[in-house]
């Protein structure tokens, strides 16, 4: 029997670092989860992928840069991030685990 996986589970409490969980990988398309604690991206970094990225938002909270604007995340929010639109993240909550669902594709 196949057991299901949760999203929720199955991470260290202490995070050094980002953690990057690839949930399904297939033709043109990647799903990962995403587990941020306090972490952001280097202020000299910017994500500039080759794909589209739609991220949600599961648990906790995120501010993303972009060059022109900042867009807050709470449980609930997703945004689309198209191909080679330069963003960082600039902060999460340092109190609990944010996890994201980030589906890559297209490009």
């Amino acid at each position: 029997m196949t057991m299901p996986a949760n999203l929720f589970a199955d991470f260290p409490a202490n995070l050094p670092n980002e953690l990057f969980t690839t949930l399904l990988d297939a033709a043109n398309v990647r799903i990962e989860r995403i587990v941020s604690h306090g972490h952001s991206s280097p202020e000299v970094f910017w994500y500039n992928q080759e794909q589209h990225e739609w991220i949600a938002v599961l648990k906790g909270a995120a501010r993303l840069r972009f060059e022109d604007e900042t867009v807050e995340m709470t449980p609930g929010a997703f945004i689309h991030i198209l191909a080679h639109r330069r963003h960082r993240v600039e902060w999460t909550t340092p109190d609990e685990p944010t996890i994201w669902l980030a589906i890559h594709y297209g490009g």
